[in-house]
């Protein structure tokens, strides 16, 4: 009798995505010049939205988790948790790197993470990370802006994230010789962009109206 082959969940990596509440003043401030506080929080959620979505077009929502900061009990949250039954989680203090690092490695097994400002990231994308991430150590989408705007890791690499100029045009090329110094072998599947000025908000907008 042939063995039980494994149901496919079980080898499927699992996604984790950071985002803040909507709330005004803390959210996308750098959109404010164009859209207004209250503008630009609103902003956030629609590409928070967006992504979790997309998210959840790529993989089952059990394989997805939402990690929530300023406000864990937001109205946002909850309803993404009802309309795609994903799990939240709340982001624990540190860095972003530790954050990052914590996230990956709160579940077995390979797993990856993106931020919620990163509309460029489709279900197509995620999928193709995840189907790198079984023969690659790690996987990065690679940003315009010189940061990345997903990794995905077989299992811990403490060192990855630490040390990291976070916000800086130079995120990229140190985590690229950081993984070069562990020896580990990467895959960078595709160049993505954020949301993060005024003229990013205005060339997402442009792609919504053109789709």
């Amino acid at each position: 009798m042939p063995a039980e082959q494994p149901s496919v969940s079980v080898t499927l990596p699992h996604l984790h995505l950071l985002a803040k509440a909507p709330l005004a003043g803390q959210a996308k401030t750098r959109l404010a010049p164009l859209l207004g506080l209250e503008g630009a929080a609103n902003a956030h959620a629609e590409l928070v939205r967006h992504c979790v979505a997309n998210a959840c077009k790529a993989l089952p929502a059990e394989s997805v988790t939402l990690w929530t900061a300023l406000d864990h009990h937001h109205s946002l949250f909850i309803e993404l948790r009802n309309q795609f039954g994903l799990t939240l989680n709340a982001q624990p203090d540190g860095d972003l790197g530790a954050r990052v690092r914590f996230a990956l490695n709160s579940t077995p097994g390979p797993a990856m993470l993106m931020g919620s400002d990163c509309p460029s990231i489709s279900a197509d994308i995620i999928a193709i990370c995840a189907q790198q991430l079984a023969t690659h150590d790690v996987v990065i989408l690679p940003a315009e802006d010189g940061g990345y705007g997903f990794v995905g890791t077989r299992q811990d690499y403490p060192s990855l994230f630490e040390g990291i100029p976070w916000g800086t045009q130079q995120v990229l090329t140190t985590t690229q010789q950081r993984i070069e110094t562990l020896g580990l072998h990467a895959a960078y599947p595709a160049t993505i962009w954020d949301v993060d000025r005024p003229e990013d908000w205005q060339r997402w907008k442009g792609l919504t109206i053109s789709m």
